[in-house]
């Protein structure tokens, strides 16, 4: 089932068309993984699908129901991170859940129990100061356990580690792929690292439409293979190829980087005719980086 849904959106802020029909769908339990440069259009897709924008065009669904400018109800069922979540700082970490939860009309006794629940998860548990001395890392964490305090089918995160240091980075992608068992992840974010590290699917935004949808590995597969390496055994041996195959690429240490992949018969077939010493040869693997600076490059 798809917790969430976007069919044709369209979205334009004065002369400026931000969202170009845009289509996508966003299975449940998985960490989806919503991904493109500054200013491609994330933000204003998912104020769209929070009902806090209004679209040009276009439908979005949550869990089924359509989600409607200035009606919060499709809220009920989504949790919602930002990349700089705003608290209370006089309040400690229990505090502030408890008075999230009192806003959420949640029972005393369920607000308490899922607090401790989540304040473990997000590895809280034992702190007890105040949220003005909570690093930015951690605030990003209470930030999680926040947003999935009434146990949401939908968590939308808004580029939650694009000012976290490494070690915030991983403790924050840790629990957000530990939560879809229990809810399901929208991550936007502009780092690709983060992406292939815990997303099951991802779609990339370029020009206000999806460029690339699927499976990391379905995405890589379908955009053929990464650049063949080659060491040869002498600089001189290096001239010599370059000298045949223009495209190749002077690496360091006698290796040279063959892009066009289909001009590997080509080249190994002189270096058997040539008698070239062959030290090592490797293809590498192609990275989300490579696929977004070849989308954004056309």
């Amino acid at each position: 089932m798809d917790i969430l849904k976007i069919e044709g959106l369209k979205k334009s802020f004065g002369t400026k068309e931000v969202l170009r029909g845009l289509s996508f769908s966003v299975p449940e339990h998985t960490v989806y993984g919503f991904v493109g440069r500054n200013g491609a259009g994330k933000s204003t897709t998912m104020k769209i699908a929070l009902g806090i924008l209004a679209a040009d065009s276009g439908d979005v669904y949550v869990d089924g129901d359509k989600v409607r400018y200035g009606d919060a109800s499709t809220n009920r069922c989504v949790g919602y991170l930002p990349d700089v979540p705003e608290f209370y700082d006089y309040m400690t970490a229990r505090e502030y859940l408890k008075f999230c939860g009192e806003l959420s009309k949640m029972e005393a006794a369920e607000i308490k129990s899922r607090s401790e629940e989540l304040l473990s998860l997000v590895g809280l548990a034992g702190e007890k100061k105040r949220v003005k001395g909570f690093s930015r890392g951690m605030k990003q964490r209470l930030g999680v356990a926040q947003a999935l305090l009434h146990r949401p089918k939908l968590l939308i995160c808004d580029e939650p580690t694009s000012a976290l240091d490494p070690l915030g980075r991983r403790e924050l992608l840790d629990i957000l792929e530990a939560v879809k068992g229990e809810t399901t992840v929208l991550f936007s974010t502009h780092i690709l690292s983060d992406v292939e590290q815990i997303c099951d699917r991802v779609a990339l935004l370029e020009k206000g439409s999806i460029a690339l949808e699927g499976t990391i590995d379905e995405i890589k597969s379908s955009h053929g293979q990464g650049d063949v390496t080659i060491v040869a055994g002498s600089d001189e041996e290096c001239k010599k190829l370059i000298g045949r195959f223009g495209k190749l690429v002077r690496g360091e240490h006698n290796s040279l980087k063959l892009k066009e992949s289909e001009q590997l018969p080509d080249v190994l077939r002189y270096i058997a005719d040539e008698g070239i010493t062959l030290m090592r040869l490797e293809r590498g693997e192609v990275t989300l980086e490579d696929l977004f600076m070849e989308v954004i490059s056309e």
